[in-house]
């Protein structure tokens, strides 16, 4: 274990695709959304305790999760558990995470990840966090892990890398916002585009630099709490001063605008689980491609459906074809695939009944 090695991991998303198993109170990250035994975070932690040693990993996270953070790692302390009193997206509270570190080691080099994805051979995602770790060490470099398309997807950003550079760590050209398809087909012709996947790798004294020339007013309000970090007034900093930060990004932030950044494109199998089919994706399927987590089922003339029960209950379909169908307490949702990315829209309307 080199520990110099540390990592960022952010638990502070609501998941709302996933209604009514995710909400506000209990969102995704802390299910175990394939029924594998493990909950999201304790996967993602777990994959990450291989490469740093577990006492240099920091949670970051909404205030109303500490517990569940702690129920779910009982290895981490409290005071690696950072908590946002606000939202704020991504920029602050990597800078806020990446000065407490800075000032605990200088020489410390980071992956920030979501702690919400799904990486199958956990073995290969090591070794490509490694040779980032070891390029940023060498380098000035803010980096990215891309991931390889595998279709013309319009839900994810990409990132354009030199079609010249044949290092297989890549000089970035630019980041692309979501396409519409054709323009995402259009990438994977060209073969010189990645999915942006949101696993960033540097040093801390590139990142505290890069928040120094991109975002001097952030940087200069989350400086005036050097003092704080790692003692007994870090929270009352963080609690005054949090709210007051810009509501932005770390790609908005920082990666567009920075000439310094590299893409490793990924060797490991990457899901992002961002919806109920990217879910049905990775689940063992039954002769009729129905996924099904922890239900009972009986099924005729059914297929291309995930089902998902909390109970031990029989579910029986017949006549369905490509839907979702969720039981979770008071909440039974049926619901056609093709329409997954309403179900934000959805969980509004059926709050408020």
């Amino acid at each position: 274990m080199n520990k110099n090695y540390y990592a960022i991991l952010m638990a502070g998303g609501v998941g709302s695709r996933f209604w009514p198993v995710s909400t506000t109170d209990f969102p995704k990250q802390f299910h175990d959304m394939l029924g594998s035994g493990s909950t999201l975070i304790q996967k993602t932690f777990s994959r990450l305790s291989k490469l740093i040693p577990a006492e240099n990993i920091l949670i970051l996270t909404n205030e109303q999760y500490n517990n569940l953070v702690l129920e779910q790692l009982p290895m981490v302390k409290q005071e690696q558990v950072l908590l946002e009193p606000a939202m704020r997206n991504t920029a602050p509270c990597i800078l806020y995470a990446s000065l407490k570190i800075q000032k605990q080691n200088s020489e410390a080099l980071m992956v920030v990840a979501p702690s919400d994805h799904w990486i199958e051979d956990e073995d290969e995602f090591s070794r490509n966090l490694q040779q980032c770790f070891e390029f940023c060490q060498k380098e000035n470099a803010l980096m990215t892990l891309g991931i390889q398309p595998t279709f013309p997807n319009t839900g994810f950003g990409y990132i354009e890398f030199d079609k010249s550079d044949s290092n297989s760590i890549k000089k970035v050209n630019q980041f692309r916002e979501k396409p519409d398809y054709q323009t995402a087909k259009s990438f994977l012709e060209a073969g010189n585009f990645l999915w942006n996947g949101g696993i960033f790798i540097w040093s801390v004294k590139a990142i505290t630099e890069a928040f120094e020339k991109f975002q001097p007013q952030m940087n200069t309000l989350f400086q005036k709490g050097i003092e704080s970090y790692n003692t007994i007034n870090e929270k009352q900093f963080i609690d005054q001063n949090y709210a007051n930060a810009e509501n932005i990004s770390i790609d908005y932030a920082v990666m567009e605008k920075a000439k310094n950044v590299h893409v490793l494109p990924a060797t490991f199998d990457w899901n992002d689980l961002g919806t109920w089919g990217q879910l049905h994706e990775k689940l063992d399927k039954d002769e009729n491609n129905n996924g099904v987590i922890n239900a009972k089922v009986v099924m005729e003339n059914a297929c291309n459906n995930i089902v998902r029960s909390d109970a031990n209950k029989i579910i029986v379909i017949d006549g369905l074809h490509d839907y979702i169908i969720v039981d979770k307490e008071g909440v039974l949702l049926i619901y056609p695939k093709s329409k997954e990315q309403d179900i934000k829209r959805i969980t509004a309307l059926a709050n408020e009944l």
